[in-house]
């Protein structure tokens, strides 16, 4: 059975994860120069939910409703990437960004939304890790180490998303950040 201890555990790891994906988005980013488009953008968003999700289950110990927080960021962040994957599943409409073990990172971030939606589902079904215990204190390497990394990420996203779109709309097809020179 899972318990509160395993759960927060388990949504560490999981934070980790989802902090690591926001990582490699940064990486293709900057690295191989691949602005993200909007779709792209709103993608990180739902992914950045649903890491507040698992957040406030270590910050607080786990709930339902955070669970709930995460399923619903997970849907809305699927069916952004499943309109952007509808977008280049026509032959000759072309692609956006460079596949990764064969798919695009639209594709990989739909599958990745499905299995979070699974996986917060499936965490419902462990009652005991609700049953009240003495208050969750952030402590333990791990799991300050899961928030930090998690709250770097999203610091730089948002950075990110300023300096790409300033305080307009984001272009379609980016090819330089709005706030950068040159």
């Amino acid at each position: 059975m899972i318990d509160a201890a395993t759960s927060r555990l388990l949504n560490a790891l999981a934070l980790i994860a989802i902090s690591a994906i926001l990582a490699a988005a940064f990486y293709t980013q900057i690295v191989a120069r691949e602005l993200p488009c909007p779709l792209c953008i709103l993608q990180r968003a739902g992914f950045v939910a649903v890491g507040l999700g698992l957040a406030l289950n270590l910050l607080t110990g786990p709930r339902p409703g955070h669970y709930g927080l995460m399923i619903l960021a997970a849907l809305a962040g699927g069916a952004v990437s499943l309109r952007q994957v509808a977008l280049h599943i026509v032959p000759g409409s072309g692609v956006y960004g460079d596949p990764v073990l064969g798919l695009h990172l639209y594709s990989w971030a739909a599958l990745i939304f499905a299995a979070i939606i699974l996986g917060a589902a499936a965490m419902l079904f462990f009652e005991r890790q609700f049953e009240p215990a003495s208050p969750p204190h952030v402590r333990g390497t791990l799991i300050i180490a899961a928030l930090a990394f998690f709250a770097l990420m999203v610091l730089g996203n948002a950075a990110s998303t300023l300096l790409e779109c300033g305080t307009g709309l984001c272009p379609d097809n980016p090819v330089a950040y709005e706030w950068l020179p040159g």
